[in-house]
């Protein structure tokens, strides 16, 4: 969290991630790169630059294909959740590696003297209602375009000076450029004329991957989404106090779909809205912290009693009351002002 604006401050822990995140990007390219150039020795600067065309976009799509699986694996498993808090790192780098294969295929195209041929091919209209002859360049210049936006809105600024609701609307639109990208390859692989086996193997496996883990983590979710019946006054049954994990929550569905996270700090008991303020983040798949509820996503904190980050912190979420009902914990789904106190203790 952060009163004001200021350049990203590296940990520990982001330092090991990012040197690790590099070094596996560069030994990708290295390996990548040699056993294409083994393969399809260059015969002159073109294809020597196109090796540099195959290595970096291959690596820009795997890059993003774990981007995107890195979310539902989360869900599925807490340990995940580093590469969670870590995801716009990852981002950032894609891109520059998606620019730097943009950069290669105008240098090949430079070399030869035939930029005017690009802007041909991308402006030769008729070709648009083709399949196999279809400017497939369009669908990853599209998709950079996207990108590069996402990029270059990632820093708080933008996130406070578009509001969390519309930053986090923006950044979806990450599944309109992996749809682009996905046309891009296939498009691109259907007219390669050394047809190289590894990249439509490599589309199909993780476009699946991407599908299966984004359907079983929709899966396991769907039981809180239907929502609990309420009771005759309108209130929520959760369960026994000890059915929520201490220092953890139980996230429930209000009617109408809002999700609600009731945590337990010993025998404290709060609930809260489920959508960080920072990026709307899910806040109930978080922990209890230093007495504090702490976004699984980049670590903002709020007091459990009343929704309240910790001075000098000014957010506020907003709270729901809370009460014990023949032992069972019950919560009213009407919500509470941001900051207001709602939080009851349980006795032992």
């Amino acid at each position: 969290m952060s009163v004001g604006f200021r350049a990203v401050q590296w940990n520990r822990d982001k330092l090991i991630y990012d040197a690790i995140l590099l070094a596996a990007v560069a030994t990708y390219m290295v390996v990548y790169g040699m056993i294409t150039w083994r393969l399809f020795p260059p015969k002159n600067l073109p294809d020597a630059i196109d090796v540099g065309i195959r290595t970096t976009g291959t690596c820009a799509f795997l890059m993003l294909t774990t981007i995107l699986c890195i979310g539902p694996l989360a869900r599925l498993d807490r340990r995940f959740l580093p590469f969670l808090y870590n995801r716009r790192h990852f981002g950032v780098l894609m891109c520059l590696v998606a620019a730097t294969h943009i950069g290669f295929l105008l240098s090949w195209y430079g070399v030869q003297h035939n930029l005017p041929n690009l802007l041909a091919e991308l402006t030769k209209w008729e070709d648009y209602g083709k399949f196999i002859g279809f400017p497939f360049k369009a669908f990853g210049l599209a998709a950079f375009i996207v990108i590069l936006l996402m990029a270059s809105t990632s820093h708080d600024f933008w996130l406070m000076f578009l509001t969390p609701r519309v930053w986090k609307s923006l950044h979806i639109a990450v599944y309109v450029a992996y749809g682009l990208v996905v046309m891009h390859v296939a498009l691109g692989s259907l007219q390669d004329h050394e047809q190289f086996p590894v990249v439509p193997i490599m589309l199909i496996g993780s476009v699946s991957l991407v599908t299966v883990l984004h359907l079983v983590a929709g899966r396991r979710e769907s039981g809180i989404d239907l929502g609990a019946k309420p009771t005759k006054d309108g209130w929520i049954v959760v369960g026994p106090s000890n059915s929520i994990p201490d220092k953890a929550a139980c996230i429930i569905s209000a009617p109408g779909g809002e999700r609600i996270a009731v945590f337990r700090d010993g025998d404290q008991i709060g609930a809260l809205t489920n959508l960080c303020a920072h990026q709307q983040g899910p806040l109930g798949e978080g922990r209890i912290i230093d007495g504090c509820v702490t976004c699984p996503w980049h670590g903002y904190q709020y007091r459990l009693a009343d929704g309240c980050a910790p001075p000098p912190f000014t957010e506020k979420l907003v709270t729901y009351r809370v009460r014990l009902n023949g032992g069972m914990v019950e919560v009213d789904p009407r919500p509470l002002a941001p900051g207001t106190p709602a939080a009851i203790m349980c006795p032992r």
